[in-house]
């Protein structure tokens, strides 16, 4: 379906500049991602940091997307 997000509450039409911004997030949270799992296959590092680690660049980029996005919801 086009345009989906005009049904869900709170969201707004994004610009193309917009939507090129969104699509660098995430294509950086990709990158991201396959560093976090290299990171997990090496057992002789603190696997608990590794998980800080994931969580606070998750953290980041869902903050760079509230950013760029802009909801007008809490």
């Amino acid at each position: 379906m086009e345009n989906q997000h005009r049904q869900i509450k709170g969201y707004r039409e994004l610009s193309q500049a917009e939507i090129d911004l969104m699509n660098v997030i995430k294509q950086k949270g990709v990158e991201l991602g396959n560093l976090i799992d290299d990171f997990r296959a090496m057992k002789d590092i603190d696997q608990r940091w590794v998980s800080i680690g994931a969580t606070d660049l998750q953290t980041g980029l869902m903050a760079l997307a509230r950013a760029v996005a802009r909801p007008e919801f809490f």
